[in-house]
């Protein structure tokens, strides 16, 4: 499931209320963890992360992170534990033993299948059929990645261990383990083990076993002969967890890396990212016949599309703060280019030293060209955004359920205004009250009487026209909506479907910004667009949580950009204009007079 980079929708902390019902759940799912091991995972006073993801797949997940690490992770209503809990606590699920040659396979997002599954000596773990498991490998007793039982342990032994036996979910070093600080699992004593040496096990495996263990055990496997054979066995040293410290000379080299990137301070690492789409954007899309070029075009046009994807460049962010002390730098200290202020006020690059050995030695990323990328896709990546369909309809509300009782549609069901006016017609057909003398009217009888007239309405009125009829109907019913996504179950909401709000607001003297919400009523993103927005306007933009709106998100983007914001709800996501409120507060585009 984390194969492939997941996408954070939100991440906020967790409140006192949803803390205990988080421990609550815990220890539901998990009754083998006692009160004090609960507490450690789960302290009270300590800040606990709820992060809001999308997989790869589209699936929604909750991850419970603490510490920067993340603990638990719900799908579907279901928690799972991490590698980094079970590392703690390796005792916590039923545990199954493998090669480590089949945990290459499984970082690469396959399933476990049965093959690969060494058999102790006491025989497979008892579990059910979507029952959770850990998976370890032989050597060590920490479990390198979970998932849900595809059979039980009966079917699996009656099928000769053959076929699919874990759906796994997460494992070591995919990228929800990334999420986290990437330690690397403990070495825990493997009961298991017969004191073999672990390579010489390995080798024997994979020779004696080469069609059973390699080409069966994963799904997904790479074509069969020496060449996979040999992958396989380059990469055991590498993923065995058992491995001794001597062996560890070209990760440990690779791991001091990423932790001087680790360490490095969000403002250091916004300066790095500068200075690469700096050059980049001078070896390959400046040219000799633009100069001079306009310090702001620069940025604008050149080095934003040269941003590598998934990083958004902000010179605010940066020991710099702003570009024209940044240029300076460019022309002080590395001498790349000279800047010259033409016009008052307005600066221009006038000249670049292309001989520069720093400029020649740049080598241009394979990623470019991001903000055409997320304007044509709208921020939404893989998944192709299609609007929802949304229908009004009434609820059944006690008070009118005798109107109803001859159609057998009861308190709280939910019909269309053409439903609505189909059982009301039927009713006073069957009981025949359509005035004789004038077919426009109808007679009320004792029971719509009760449910449609006010009480200083009972002596007086004796008929309705049709249409008062209807509407006196609907108006007493409980009015909803129902949202259908493409490929979805259909959602239905009491109340009026809320518009997509776009307002602007002061800050400070003379400041304008502009405030977009209510975007997750329609499937959007709200992180998604206020990217796609900052790569059109060429602003920043920022994401606040709505206070007493639980999973809302306000997106502020700097200045008056409604027509920007118009424009892509309108045109890129399709969203119909009566779902989008305060497009008239727009910046008049009319000449002065």
């Amino acid at each position: 499931m984390f194969a492939k980079a997941f996408r954070v929708k939100s991440n906020t902390v967790i409140k006192g209320s949803d803390r205990r019902k988080l421990k609550a759940d815990i220890s539901a799912a998990f009754p083998s963890l006692s009160g004090d091991e609960l507490s450690e995972l789960i302290p009270n006073k300590e800040e606990l992360n709820v992060v809001k993801i999308y997989a790869h797949k589209g699936e929604a997940v909750t991850v419970y992170v603490l510490h920067k690490n993340p603990l638990f992770f719900e799908l579907e209503k279901r928690l799972y534990p991490t590698v980094y809990v079970l590392w703690r606590y390796p005792h916590l699920l039923p545990t199954f033993r493998t090669w480590p040659p089949v945990l290459q396979k499984l970082i690469g997002g396959a399933d476990l299948m049965l093959p690969g599954v060494m058999v102790p000596s006491s025989g497979l773990p008892d579990v059910k059929e979507g029952d959770c498991c850990a998976v370890t490998v032989v050597s060590n007793g920490a479990p390198v990645a979970l998932g849900t039982a595809a059979m039980s342990s009966a079917e699996m032994q009656s099928l000769g261990m053959k076929g699919r036996g874990l759906c796994v979910l997460h494992t070591y070093m995919d990228y929800l383990w990334a999420f986290g600080d990437k330690s690397g699992p403990p070495s825990l004593p493997d009961p298991e083990s017969e004191g073999q040496d672990v390579d010489e096990v390995e080798c024997d495996v994979i020779e004696k076993e080469e069609d059973d263990v390699v080409e069966k055990c994963v799904e997904e496997q790479e074509s069969s002969g020496e060449s996979a054979m040999n992958r396989t066995c380059s990469g055991v040293e590498e993923l065995s967890l058992a491995e001794k410290e001597e062996e560890k000379d070209e990760k440990g080299s690779e791991k001091e890396e990423e932790n001087q990137d680790d360490q490095k301070t969000p403002q250091e690492i916004m300066d790095t990212l500068l200075l690469q789409c700096f050059l980049h954007a001078l070896k390959s899309k400046v040219k000799k016949s633009e100069l001079p070029l306009l310090t702001s075009t620069f940025l604008r046009i050149h080095m934003f599309s040269c941003c590598p994807s998934g990083k958004q460049l902000d010179i605010k962010k940066s020991s710099y703060k702003k570009l024209s002390k940044f240029l300076q730098a460019m022309q002080q200290q590395h001498h790349l280019v000279r800047v010259k202020e033409l016009t008052k006020g307005v600066e221009s690059i006038v000249e670049v030293d292309w001989k520069n050995p720093e400029l020649r030695s740049f080598s241009i990323p394979e990623e470019t060209d991001v903000e055409a990328a997320v304007v044509q896709d709208g921020g939404e990546g893989e998944i192709t955004y299609h609007p929802p369909e949304i229908k009004t309809l009434y609820s059944v509300p006690a008070r009118l359920e005798p109107l109803f009782l001859d159609a057998n549609k009861r308190k709280g069901t939910t019909l269309h205004a053409a439903e609505v006016r189909s059982i009301v017609t039927e009713y006073v057909k069957k009981n025949e009250l359509v005035d004789e003398n004038n077919k426009n009217y109808v007679t009320i009888n004792p029971t719509l009487c009760d449910c449609l007239l006010e009480k200083s309405e009972y002596q007086e009125v004796e008929s309705l026209k049709w249409d008062d009829l209807f509407s006196r109907t609907m108006g007493r019913m409980q009015e909803c909506y129902q949202v259908v996504f493409p490929g979805q179950a259909s959602i239905i909401k009491k109340g009026h479907v809320e518009p997509i709000d776009i307002s602007v607001a002061s800050r400070g003297s003379n400041k304008k910004v502009t405030l977009i919400k209510n975007l997750e009523v329609y499937g959007l993103d709200p992180a998604v667009v206020a990217t796609a927005l900052q790569h059109r306007v060429q602003a920043s933009s920022v994401l606040h949580p709505i206070p007493g709106a639980k999973d809302k998100i306000l997106v502020q983007i700097q200045g008056n950009q409604i027509h920007q914001v118009g424009n892509l709800l309108l045109d890129h996501y399709q969203i119909p204009r009566k779902y989008i409120q305060g497009l008239d507060k727009a910046p008049k585009t009319g000449k002065k007079k």
